[in-house]
């Protein structure tokens, strides 16, 4: 008994509702920060945006992939999230550009990281669920695909609407333009169709199929997703003292020295893991494991070895990506347009111009997501991955050596191909490594490893640069093509399930 192998069309219609979640999420990033400005907060605030998303998934992944893993009923197991998601994120959407006040366009925020999360944390689980594993590396670039598309559109919206439709982009004081309101109506629309559209052509296997199908390939193949043991007392007290003694001497060392407030935020997150360990330690302690909290924390622990593998390679990949996210506008206004202040017109012509640059990468990762499943068909995943990884270390590299702005599209090939293959490769090998029935849960715990470098990226680059490279931007893309470069050079160590052998 195995899963039936979909066709193009059942794939395409399963993963459509990514094109919409990602137009939402390119609305909110692209977007939220001007928002914010317009309603008074200072420049020199915004680093906090940077960390309010991923702290969000940090916190709702895992606990919507648990009670996904647990929900079953007439309208399926990961369906419903994906329906209530874009019906909430849609209302943030709605709301954020008419927020009178910035206590309601933070709590707009706030709405749409946390719906988005609801919404998208399942669709990793769903093509784990519904597809055979030869075919899990199409589903996951499919999503890449749809990324990539939604990404460009969201970028380039409100442009579009100033542009070709003469929407205005600008207002008076307070207020947001007509084009941010109006591309900020229409990505919730969008958003909301294509996740429907998925809900709605797209059927699900129960659990019970499910775990047969999990039985019948540990008796073919002779050995199936492991599990380990479940965690001691020990374990959680050792969590505990880690994360609370770390935590104090961060908290510490920042307020001595006075370095970046924002540090405070990674010293409460080890004191959050601490105080985990705490209460895991008593519940397993008394007994009283059978709770939400207790199996997830439990499953952390209980992670298969192929994820811990993984969690290394995503870990350096997401730093990275945040290094190139936050940096790129300021390295390429000093670097190539010699602006010496954000509000000079050099900045602003090196801001837009990066605009350019990251719709062209988004671009080619849609794009990257067609070519990447035929490149691990002839060769692997592990060494198709490492390929994309390295091409992305080469092409932030090159913006240290390119010197000229008009040739900078160049290194954006190879950042699209590593950000489409880090969207899709690392759950395409994960997904053949987790038990079927704790498929949505270790997806959200996997997230763990794409929020922990964000925040850690958002809070201590900008000390390293201070510390060690005179504050020059730029050496912050070199440190994200280092980090690639490390994260390429971990795939190689991952234990990955060869999917021609599920074929037999």
């Amino acid at each position: 008994m195995a899963r039936q192998r979909l066709t193009f069309l059942q794939i395409w219609n399963m993963c459509f509702g990514f094109f919409g979640i990602q137009i939402g999420f390119g609305l909110q990033n692209a977007n939220v920060s001007r928002i914010f400005q317009t309603l008074g907060v200072d420049v020199n605030h915004l680093a906090i945006l940077w960390i309010a998303a991923p702290a969000t998934g940090l916190l709702v992944q895992p606990i919507i992939g648990h009670l996904s893993d647990r929900t079953w009923g007439r309208f399926g197991r990961r369906r419903p999230y994906f329906f209530w998601g874009a019906v909430l994120t849609t209302l943030g959407l709605f709301i954020m550009p008419h927020a009178p006040a910035l206590w309601v366009a933070a709590g707009a925020l706030w709405l749409m990281d946390a719906s988005i999360n609801i919404t998208m944390e399942p669709f990793r689980a769903f093509v784990g669920d519904n597809l055979p594993d030869e075919q899990r590396a199409t589903g996951y670039a499919m999503q890449s695909f749809f990324i990539g598309l939604g990404a460009v559109l969201a970028s380039a919206l409100p442009w579009m609407l100033t542009n070709w439709l003469h929407v205005a982009n600008t207002a008076p004081a307070g207020q947001i333009p007509d084009s941010v309101k109006i591309a900020f109506y229409a990505g919730g629309a969008m958003l909301l169709i294509s996740v429907l559209w998925t809900v709605f052509t797209t059927k699900e296997y129960s659990p019970e199929q499910l775990s047969a199908f999990e039985a019948a390939e540990h008796v073919a193949l002779g050995f199936g997703p492991r599990e380990e043991p479940e965690p001691s007392v020990n374990a959680y007290i050792a969590l505990a003292v880690a994360g609370v003694l770390i935590g104090l001497a961060l908290a510490g060392l920042v307020w001595a020295a006075r370095l970046e407030k924002e540090l405070y935020v990674l010293a409460a997150m080890l004191l959050g893991f601490g105080v985990a360990g705490v209460v895991g330690a008593r519940n397993k302690r008394i007994g009283r494991t059978d709770n939400g909290f207790s199996e997830v924390l439990a499953d952390v622990f209980r992670m298969p070895r192929t994820m811990r593998q993984l969690a290394v390679v995503q870990f350096f990949s997401w730093f990275g990506l945040f290094a190139m996210w936050i940096y790129t506008t300021p390295a390429v206004a000093a670097v190539h347009f010699h602006a010496a202040s954000a509000s000079s017109k050099a900045y602003n012509e090196g801001a837009d111009w990066v605009g350019v640059l990251f719709a062209v990468y988004n671009g080619v990762a849609a794009l990257a997501a067609l070519v990447i499943p035929l490149m691990a068909r002839a060769s692997s995943r592990k060494l198709s991955h490492a390929a994309c990884l390295g091409l992305g270390a080469l092409g932030l590299l090159s913006f240290l050596l390119i010197r000229q702005p008009g040739l900078l599209w160049i290194g954006m090939i190879g950042v699209g191909f590593a950000w489409s293959s880090i969207l899709s490769t690392p759950y395409s090998i994960l997904a053949g490594a987790l038990p079927a029935r704790k498929m949505g849960v270790y997806m959200g715990v996997f997230n763990i490893f794409i929020v922990v470098p964000q925040l850690l990226a958002a809070t201590v680059l900008g000390l390293l640069l201070k510390t060690f490279f005179g504050g020059q931007a730029i050496f912050a893309l070199v440190l994200g093509a280092a980090a690639f470069a490390i994260a390429a050079a971990a795939t190689f160590a991952v234990d990955d399930r060869a999917p021609s052998s599920l074929q037999a």
